[in-house]
């Protein structure tokens, strides 16, 4: 009896040995196919920027700057040394577009680019571009919108930042650009013997904490009465204060018109609340990532369908890693593995060329080199745990 007991124990250590091998070689074969995607799109944007310096449009640098991060961060060295002089052009070219008042833009969207290149030249990690950073942190920190009286927030747009002048009205998708370009510059800029020295210019952090409760369905944060109460909307955000690209119906409990949460802006309040230092035992946190739970897929931008799907990629993954959510509670209370799910279904959609593109054209996701420098983003942030 005792044998038996011995054969049996040994069998089912040999039986949890062995799958825990298929288990390991499995992660590791996935892994390498996630590599070999990621160094497969970075060619395709190497080979597809303009001689200039530019990919996709002169006249837009941040579409050059989204390319450069996600080159920066999909960490492929080979073609980084390969691709050497292209690099370079890319970053003078965003450098040649910079403005005396710290701007870098080539007339349109001030805010947008500038934000974007900031992003650029911080992951650049060339002292050349000190002073550029340092100007456009300036630009980006005068450009948060404080309507009305000054310092009161008596507007539901204070604290955010918009498209273009610091008197346009503010969005979360700029306001993201402009808090997540501060944030990577604040690295750029301090020592790393001093990481909390204080810099010359700097966002208003407790405005931006006015804004994003404006924008986020949780009336009893907010007054905003454009807000929707219904339990089907509550904790996601909305596109600004008076808008949601999803639209809008009546609140069954006031009768008005409210604003509908979506998918893509909802990872965006939730990044940035991440930015803010605002973390996983808040409330409002807390709110968002059940209403990412509740509605998840990957087959769709929530609220949206194929529109800006790509972009809600990227920011499921930079939000969910920023905030530490290994699993999603889905809606069936089901634990979701968002990292494996996201990393298949953008397997399965990369191009024989290596990039990504979106069938749907909405904001600019038919540009192969938009959407293929989301995805190198989004696939590297689901390499590691």
């Amino acid at each position: 009896m005792q044998r038996l007991h011995q054969c049996t124990l040994a069998s089912l250590l040999l039986f949890t040995s062995l799958g825990q091998s298929a288990y390991a070689e499995e992660h590791e074969r996935k892994l390498t196919e996630v590599r070999e995607a990621i160094e497969r799109g970075a060619r395709f944007l190497y080979k597809n920027q303009n001689p200039a310096g530019w990919w996709s449009s002169s006249e837009i640098p941040a579409l050059t700057a989204l390319a450069l991060v996600a080159l920066e961060m999909s960490e492929v060295s080979k073609l980084d040394a390969k691709y050497g002089s292209e690099r370079r052009r890319a970053l003078d070219f965003i450098a040649g577009s910079a403005k005396p008042d710290g701007s870098i833009h080539r007339g349109q969207l001030v805010n947008y680019n500038t934000a974007c290149s900031l992003m650029a030249l911080s992951l650049a990690g060339e002292p050349r571009f000190r002073p550029l950073i340092i100007k456009a942190r300036t630009y980006i920190a005068d450009s948060q919108i404080d309507l009305g009286e000054k310092d009161e927030m008596d507007d539901y747009h204070d604290g955010g930042v918009g498209y273009n002048s610091k008197y346009d009205h503010s969005d979360m998708n700029n306001t993201l650009m402009a808090i997540e370009a501060m944030r990577m510059s604040e690295l750029a800029l301090r020592r790393p013997d001093k990481p909390d020295q204080p810099l010359e210019s700097d966002l208003d952090w407790k405005a931006l904490e006015h804004f994003l409760s404006s924008c986020q369905n949780l009336p009893e944060r907010s007054n905003n009465p454009s807000l929707s109460s219904s339990a089907e909307d509550r904790g996601g955000f909305i596109y600004h204060p008076g808008e949601s690209k999803a639209g809008e119906v009546v609140d069954e409990q006031t009768r008005r018109l409210a604003l509908r949460s979506y998918g893509s802006i909802s990872y965006a309040g939730m990044m940035s609340f991440a930015y803010a230092r605002i973390g996983r035992d808040d409330e409002r946190v807390k709110a968002v990532i059940d209403w990412l739970g509740r509605n998840y897929t990957i087959e769709e931008n929530p609220g949206m369908g194929s529109e800006g799907v790509y972009y809600y990629y990227h920011l499921m993954a930079k939000a969910l890693k920023a905030q530490g959510v290994a699993t999603l509670e889905g809606p069936e209370e089901n634990k979701i593995e968002w990292r494996t799910e996201l990393k298949t279904k953008l397997l399965s959609l990369q191009k024989p060329d290596g990039s990504w593109q979106n069938p749907t054209k909405r904001w600019m996701e038919g540009d192969p080199n938009l959407t293929t420098a989301y995805v190198l983003v989004a696939l590297v942030l689901t390499e590691s745990e």
